[in-house]
C-alpha cells in the first residue's frame, strides 16, 4: 500500500532545514519532531485508562485519564462471541471482571499463543453477557475500592467516550487500541482486523491524520492493517525478563510474536523479538508501520540491585529509520523504580523525555504529564 517512512522522513529533511535557524529547544506542546501541530509531543498515553487508580479498561478509567492529562487513551481489543470489540487486556477475562460469580458453568480451558489457560474466554460470551459483568482491579497493591461497580465498555462506547471529551474540552484527544492476540482471535473466525477498520471508518476515524494509532504484537496482522487502512501503525516490541545484568532475555510466549512462531518459516523461527530494536529490524518496521513500542527495557534497563544501566541508542536509531517510538509502562508504585529514580517517578519520565521518546504509557497519566510540564518549560534546561 505504502512505505510509511518515507512521509515521516521528508518532514524530518524540511524541518532539519529549518532547524539551522531554529533555537535548539525541545518540541513543546502541539509540535513534535515529526513536524505536526495537531499534537503534544512526548505524548502521554493512558495505559489503560487510568488503570493506576480505577479498573483498567472502564469508561470511568479512560475519563479519568482524559482529566488527569492524558492525550491518548489505550483500549486493548478482544472479541466477543457475537464479533463485537469490547475493551479487556486478555482474552481470558477472568481475573479483570466478576464472570466467575455470575457464569460458573462457562470456565473452560483454552491455547492462546501456545499456552494452555484455564478461564472465562470473552469469546464464548455474547455482548449482552459481557454488560452485565463489572471490572475488577487487579494490580497488586492497588486499592480494589472500585471493584465490581463498572461495566465492560465496547470500542464503540470508547471512541464516543473520546471524541465527547475531545469537544467539550477542546483539544485533540486520541485513541491507541492494541489488537490482543490476533492469531488466537483469527483461529476462532473473530479475526480482529477488518472489525476494528470498520468501526474507525464508522466514526471518520480512518485517515492518517485521525488521532489513532494501531499497535500489535504481531507483525502479520500490522502488514494486513497497512493495507487495509491509512491510520498510524505501532510495532510493539516485547521480552520475558532482563536477567542479573540487565540483559534482556527472551522465552516463550514472550519471545518473539507469535505469528512468526506458527509461521513454520525458518528465518523468522530464528528471531526474537531483539530483532525489531537492530537496524534491519527497524528499516522493516518502516515498510508497514510508523513507530516501534518497545518495553522501557530496550532504552533503559536495569539490574539484580535494581540499579538502571546506561541508556541505549534505540531512540536515535528509531528516528534515523523515520520511525516514531513510544514506550511501556511506567507506574509509580516504590516497588517499580529504579534506586536512581529515589522514589519519585518524575524522575523516570524527565530522563525518558531528556533522550528524545515521543511518547510514553503510563498508568498514572498525571505523573507523566506533570513530568512534561516540567519538561516543557524553558528553565529546565538552563545550567
Amino acid at each position: 500500500m505504502k512505505t510509511r517512512a518515507d512521509w515521516i522522513r521528508a518532514v524530518l529533511a524540511a524541518c532539519a532545514l529549518l532547524a539551522v535557524t531554529a533555537p535548539a529547544a525541545a518540541a513543546g506542546r502541539d509540535h513534535d519532531r515529526h513536524g505536526r501541530h495537531s499534537e503534544n509531543n512526548p505524548l502521554v498515553i493512558g495505559h489503560r485508562g487510568a488503570s493506576g487508580y480505577l479498573p483498567e479498561h472502564t469508561l470511568e478509567s479512560y475519563a479519568l485519564a482524559i482529566r488527569l492529562g492524558a492525550d491518548y487513551v489505550e483500549p486493548d481489543l478482544v472479541a466477543t462471541k457475537d464479533g463485537h470489540l469490547i475493551a479487556r487486556h486478555e482474552p481470558n477475562i477472568t481475573l479483570t471482571t466478576d464472570v466467575r460469580s455470575k457464569f460458573p458453568q462457562r470456565e473452560t480451558t483454552k491455547t492462546v499463543d501456545g499456552v494452555e489457560e484455564t478461564g472465562f474466554f470473552a469469546s464464548d460470551f455474547m455482548l449482552k453477557e459481557i454488560k452485565t459483568l463489572r471490572a475488577r482491579q487487579t494490580f497488586p497493591g492497588r486499592s480494589k475500592r472500585f471493584d465490581d461497580r463498572f461495566k465492560i465498555p465496547t470500542l464503540s462506547e470508547v471512541i464516543e467516550l473520546v471524541q465527547r471529551e475531545s469537544k467539550r474540552r477542546d483539544r485533540r484527544i486520541g485513541i491507541y487500541p492494541e489488537t490482543k492476540h490476533p492469531t488466537f482471535h483469527q483461529g476462532l473466525g473473530l479475526a480482529l482486523e477488518g472489525r476494528l477498520v470498520r468501526i474507525l471508518d464508522r466514526y471518520d476515524l480512518d485517515k492518517r491524520k485521525s488521532p489513532v494509532f494501531i499497535q500489535s504484537f504481531e507483525q502479520s496482522n500490522l502488514k494486513r492493517l497497512n493495507r487495509m487502512t491509512d491510520v498510524r501503525l505501532v510495532q510493539l516490541v516485547d521480552a520475558f525478563d532482563v536477567d542479573a545484568n540487565g540483559v534482556l532475555i527472551y522465552l516463550p510466549p514472550f519471545d518473539r510474536p507469535y505469528d512468526w512462531t506458527v509461521s513454520g518459516d525458518p528465518e523468522l523461527l530464528a528471531r526474537t523479538f531483539g530483532f525489531f530494536a537492530t537496524d534491519e529490524g527497524l528499516e522493516e518496521i518502516s515498510t508497514y508501520a510508523d513507530g516501534i513500542g518497545p518495553w522501557k527495557k530496550y532504552i533503559v534497563s536495569t539490574n539484580a540491585a535494581n540499579n538502571t544501566l546506561p541508556p541505549t541508542d534505540l531512540i536515535d536509531r528509531a528516528h534515523d529509520h523515520g520511525l516514531l517510538i513510544h514506550t511501556w509502562t511506567f507506574r509509580s508504585e516504590q516497588s517499580q523504580l529504579a534506586n536512581q529514580y529515589m522514589g519519585n517517578p518524575i524522575n523516570e519520565y524527565l530522563q525518558f523525555y531528556e533522550l528524545g521518546i515521543d511518547g510514553v504509557f503510563s498508568d498514572f497519566p498525571d505523573h507523566a504529564f506533570t513530568a512534561r510540564e516540567l519538561f516543557w518549560e524553558d528553565w529546565f534546561r538552563e545550567d
